[in-house]
């Protein structure tokens, strides 16, 4: 195993990094709700973390701090906030790997959103990956108005928002394309916790809940890895085809499945890798063509 981790190109090593990363936050997500903590406590601790740790990073590069377009930069910030809030909600709710899996459905819907705000072509494989993908949620949630007897146990809002979830994240990257022409990487990650922190704090007010010395281990972990999961990543881009770094980026379906198994003693069904196997093919056919369109569109 490490020989042939070894073997991989530095790029997919870092997405492989990036992609375990995240799935210990996760894991650390449940943790800290499972001490106690509230949910918007935890979110508040996670953008403390990242409210220091991405501050530090613009003094070292001598940045402005609040960059060029302040309100695009805000709204990118309220929506990040927002979305860490569904997605955090559902890690909680839900088996490690179904909500993990549900929040990889940002892709396709960053390409729906593509259309409308970065004008980009509509073209019959997005059809194709919306129809994979939506029959994999279907899998997944199974609505007793179509299943019957074989509906799921999952709570449908915490479904729902692992779903609002993906779409923020989605929106979110639609707005980091858009500010990514006019600011620098690290004042845009700076804005999510500046808005996150003060969003969450009020949001929380009298229910706050003093963490014990293991809870606030936790919460330090959970910022920590989330750290280690955006600098793999970001240097995995940096140094990778986008289309090879985003395919190995789904190998965090992978380490959630098994951390939820050796952790939570979550075992998922036949019905969850059916879903998810449905959502990946969605997801791989909408990345194979943006790959072959790169391809086309490359001068000889």
């Amino acid at each position: 195993m490490k020989h042939f981790f070894l073997s991989l190109p530095l790029g997919l090593r870092y997405m492989l990094l990036s992609g375990l990363g995240f799935a210990l936050m996760a894991v650390f997500v449940k943790l800290a709700s499972a001490e106690g903590l509230p949910l918007l406590e935890i979110v508040a601790a996670r953008a403390l973390i990242s409210l220091i740790l991405s501050y530090a990073d613009i003094r070292r590069k001598r940045l402005a701090t609040f960059g060029n377009r302040k309100g695009l930069l805000f709204l990118r910030g309220l929506v990040g906030s927002l979305t860490l809030v569904c997605v955090y909600y559902a890690i909680t709710q839900l088996p490690l790997a179904e909500a993990t899996v549900l929040q990889y459905l940002y892709p396709i819907i960053t390409a729906v959103l593509a259309l409308f705000f970065l004008h980009e072509k509509l073209h019959w494989t997005l059809l194709l990956s919306i129809l994979l993908s939506f029959s994999g949620v279907l899998l997944i949630a199974r609505p007793a108005f179509l299943f019957g007897g074989l509906a799921t146990d999952l709570s449908y809002f915490a479904v729902l928002m692992a779903l609002l979830g993906a779409f923020g994240s989605a929106v979110a990257y639609v707005l980091v394309r858009k500010l990514s022409q006019t600011e620098d990487p690290s004042v845009i990650v700076f804005y999510f916790p500046m808005i996150a922190l003060p969003f969450s704090l009020l949001l929380l007010g009298d229910d706050f809940v003093m963490p014990d010395l293991k809870a606030c281990g936790i919460l330090i972990l959970l910022g920590l890895f989330t750290q280690v999961g955006q600098i793999c990543l970001t240097k995995a881009m940096q140094t990778e085809t986008a289309s090879r770094a985003t395919a190995f980026s789904y190998a965090q379906v992978v380490f959630a499945t098994l951390l939820g198994w050796l952790v939570f003693d979550e075992i998922p069904d036949l019905w969850f890798a059916a879903g998810a196997l449905f959502i990946l093919l969605g997801i791989l056919v909408n990345l194979l063509f943006k790959a072959q369109s790169g391809k086309r569109a490359s001068p000889l």
